[in-house]
């Protein structure tokens, strides 16, 4: 099967005619399932068939239908059964390329194409700063699959020689294995965003319905807060009353869900924070939400692969502060759009939240010009150019 011998250019279309298979058993909505839906989309308009391989139940299934990826639905709590029906799709769609993006998957999607009898390619991404969490994983699933995909260079670093940081308070950041075996099989391709509907917009009706004013500057950390220390959210609002005191017109936003809900209120009133800041509803509509704030806060503290959240922002115009750790320093584009921080540190959050609340406002041409920049690099369409041309590098 030779994977690039029928592809051929079409002004600035590519047509590759090649049958793809997304495995995906979590499409849960966090920014790897959002993002290997995304993708899927984005390869299919470069010219390939694609299908999604998923839980019936996910909130995905319309998205792709809509964008013509058929949605396959599969069997995600029996591993045997979730192994038959990727074997089946394989066989019956003749897949010649099975993507498999959560860990939980690799090892049934490898099982599946060797059932299949069709002996389709395995790719395998890694969304995570770390390597497999099983010894047998990291001895053995590179002999397995044709491609590991790293979604950072600094997940490429992890999974070729590991990562250690002996002192580090968060255990997930003291010990990261390497990869044992053909290593020529790692790439690195970073993912994408919709510039489509995360760009510069003069106004958003999210403020008013978050209750913010005009004069408000508004910092807002988006991302899941769950045990035992969120994305730094804590952190975010210690920084917060010493900023609130100096500057009171600014605004604390926590933008998500998780299971630190109700400590994170407790901070909020024991801070004197309240009215200041607050945890909003789930925002489903994210460019709407970037464009509500003045600026991103991504104060993460434990493990973070990339962070494409920061592009989401980036594309909407808006600076950044966020923690300089793992693959967070590649998400920042230009390094006058943001400032990066040592992690955990209260004291650089609160000088930076101050510094740019005393910056003058962007204007929308420069918005624009920050957008372009992520676009360059972060599009949906430079992330399928990407991950097409690993798919046809495959032996």
């Amino acid at each position: 099967m030779a994977l690039g011998t029928e592809c051929s250019k079409l002004g600035h279309r590519m047509t590759i005619c090649v049958r793809i298979l997304h495995a995906n058993t979590l499409l849960d909505g966090g920014g790897a399932d959002e993002f290997c839906v995304r993708l899927a989309l984005a390869v299919r308009q470069a010219g390939a068939q694609v299908w999604l391989a998923g839980p019936a139940t996910s909130r995905y299934v319309p998205i792709a239908n809509e964008g013509g990826v058929p949605f396959v639905a599969v069997n995600k709590r029996n591993k045997v059964r979730l192994i038959l029906d990727l074997a089946r799709t394989i066989r019956r769609e003749q897949i010649q390329i099975v993507h498999a993006h959560h860990g939980r998957d690799y090892w049934p999607t490898v099982l599946a194409a060797r059932i299949s009898g069709l002996s389709p390619k395995v790719v395998l991404s890694r969304h995570l700063a770390s390597s497999p969490g099983t010894w047998i994983s990291r001895q053995l699933l590179l002999s397995q699959c044709d491609a590991l995909i790293a979604v950072s260079r600094f997940v490429e670093r992890i999974l070729r020689e590991g990562v250690g940081e002996h002192g580090a308070i968060d255990p997930s950041r003291r010990r990261r294995l390497p990869m044992r075996g053909n290593l020529s099989k790692i790439h690195c391709a970073y993912g994408g965003i919709d510039m489509h509907t995360f760009q510069p917009r003069s106004e958003s009706p999210l403020r008013a319905e978050w209750n913010l004013a005009p004069d408000h500057f508004v910092f807002g950390v988006v991302g899941a807060y769950n045990t035992p220390r969120g994305k730094g959210q804590r952190e975010f609002l210690m920084a917060a009353a010493r900023v609130v005191a100096k500057v009171p017109n600014a605004r604390f936003l926590i933008i998500g869900y998780g299971t630190l809900a109700q400590t994170l209120r407790e901070d909020i009133e024991r801070l004197g924070l309240v009215g200041k800041a607050w945890l909003t509803p789930f925002c489903a509509d994210m460019p709407s939400g970037m464009n509500a704030i003045d600026c991103l806060v991504h104060p993460a503290v434990g493990t973070e692969a990339l962070g494409l959240v920061l592009c989401e922002a980036s594309a909407c115009g808006r600076p950044i502060i966020a923690s300089d750790l793992d693959g967070i320093p590649e998400a920042l584009v230009d390094p006058a759009c943001g400032t990066l921080i040592p992690p955990g540190s209260v004291d650089a959050l609160e000088q930076a939240m101050l510094h740019w609340s005393r910056q003058t406002p962007w204007t929308f041409a420069r918005r624009m010009e920050v957008h372009q920049t992520v676009a360059s690099q972060f599009s949906l369409e430079a992330a399928a150019r990407r991950y097409l041309e690993i798919y046809r590098s495959l032996p």
